[in-house]
């Protein structure tokens, strides 16, 4: 079947090689990643999903789905197939009785937390403004507000996608609950998701949070203060700690400009005086070089830490089930030896309504911390040397590693590392797999293999 008759039925465009919408719909944010699909489709609607699902499997094309295309391992592309591109699918739809939202399979949550802030409410959304809800939402959703409200994948109560049969179906707790708990965390598994609907909560808009920077001499200290605050730290509490090296901005002081530094970073879910009584004494275990910490609109804050794309990425991530004086000097003297630059060693406390949230694909979510080398550079040339301080990460901090981890933080690891991430769900998703997609047409992602599937 030719891609020309998929083009002419579709109301959105048909990129093929060479053209421009083509160049720009492989551009991922990993600028490791050069796959060469053999066209891209910019779908307008729901109709076009379906006929693209319907020619890739009739044409035996490998089908790939992309949103924001913040995919570390590049899953949002293939080489050789088509990819289905939904970020014009991208309205968001607030109902603030209800508190409800609702928002298309490519919307941003830029977009998403504008709205639903105008009503003062959100759900837990990342960290970085410009990463895709659908992808970061049915990883799981790791964000600022995710020890008071849950990971994105709790907030979730419907999402509606086009199945590998072709067939455009809604999953909510009265319709298909399995497939609804299978996209609490388990990924792009079951087909191409054109929309997603939230519960909200109240949050600021105002809120007591921002960045602060100190010399890397008093981390142990800083550390400490932050494992022992976290021991029983209330849920709106959400800080995480970071080694970084120090921007040339503004508000840090010249001397200390392209050095490492530790940091501290995040919010309090609640008014801005609690916030300040309660993460002060943190914030203040010692003195900081410079600190943002103040009153923020929750919208400002979703933007603090945004990075543009075009940089080299390769992440890992591990939980941790304690964090003993020993890992914090593990954490400290592995943090030291990491590559000046754009990489960061980053270490969030889980625990509250992430603990709680047992109702989802994702296995070990009692860990207390998870440790996320998050490697970051520009040269092709220093590509060993930032991907084998990153890789060694999980040989350090294996003494306390529960053997879990969180899918949204790492990059192709391969199957065992996936069965990690789902532990004793993994069964219960194949079957859902199974019957939602048989010959695994959907596999571009943290791979689930229909049940009896061979590995080859």
């Amino acid at each position: 079947m030719d891609v020309a008759t998929l083009g002419a039925s579709l109301t959105g465009a048909l990129h093929l090689p060479g053209d421009e919408g083509w160049q720009e719909g492989r551009t991922l944010f990993n600028a490791m990643v050069d796959r060469r699909p053999a066209a891209i489709a910019r779908v307008a609607d729901v109709a076009d999903v379906i006929a693209c699902v319907d020619w890739a499997r009739a044409s035996g094309t490998q089908l790939t789905v992309r949103s924001a295309g913040h995919s570390v391992a590049g899953m949002s592309l293939n080489d050789g197939g088509l990819v289905i591109d939904v970020r014009d699918l991208a309205e968001v739809e607030v109902d603030p009785a209800a508190r409800v939202a609702r928002a298309g399979g490519g919307a941003a949550w830029a977009a998403f937390d504008a709205a639903t802030q105008a009503h003062g409410l959100a759900t837990t959304g990342g960290r970085v403004s410009t990463t895709g809800v659908a992808g970061l939402t049915i990883g799981g959703g790791s964000g600022w507000l995710e020890r008071s409200c849950g990971l994105a994948c709790d907030n979730l109560v419907a999402v509606e996608l086009v199945t590998a049969a072709g067939e455009h179906v809604r999953a909510s707790e009265t319709e298909r609950p399995e497939l609804l708990w299978a996209h609490r965390g388990g990924g792009g598994n079951f087909g191409v998701v054109t929309a997603l609907e939230f519960r909200l909560h109240e949050v600021g808009p105002t809120v007591f949070g921002g960045l602060a920077a100190y010399d890397p001499a008093d981390a142990p200290t800083l550390l400490r203060a932050f494992r022992d605050f976290y021991l029983d730290a209330p849920d709106a509490s959400g800080l995480i700690a970071a080694y970084l090296t120090a921007p040339a901005e503004d508000f840090i002081p010249a001397e200390w400009q392209g050095r490492l530094v530790f940091a501290f970073a995040g919010m309090w879910n609640g008014s801005v005086e609690e916030g300040e009584r309660a993460l002060r004494p943190v914030l203040s275990a010692a003195a900081p070089i410079a600190d943002l910490f103040g009153p923020i609109p929750y919208a400002e804050l979703q933007h603090m830490i945004d990075d543009p794309p075009g940089h080299r990425n390769w992440w890992t991530a591990e939980y941790l089930e304690a964090l003993p004086d020993e890992a914090v000097d593990a954490f400290v003297a592995y943090a030291e030896q990491m590559p000046l630059g754009l990489s960061q060693a980053l270490l969030a406390p889980w625990g509250g309504a992430v603990a709680r949230g047992l109702e989802s694909a994702l296995s070990k979510r009692d860990a207390a911390f998870v440790v996320h080398p998050f490697c970051v550079w520009d040269s092709p040339e220093e590509d060993e040397r930032t991907i084998a301080w990153g890789r060694a990460g999980r040989d350090v901090f294996a003494a306390w590693a529960t053997g879990g981890l969180y899918l949204n933080f790492v990059g192709d690891e391969g199957e065992e590392r996936i069965r990690a991430a789902f532990g004793e769900h993994y069964e219960r998703l194949a079957a859902v797999k199974t019957e939602v997609d048989p010959d695994n047409v959907f596999r571009g992602n943290q791979n689930i293999r229909p049940t009896g599937e061979l590995v080859v």
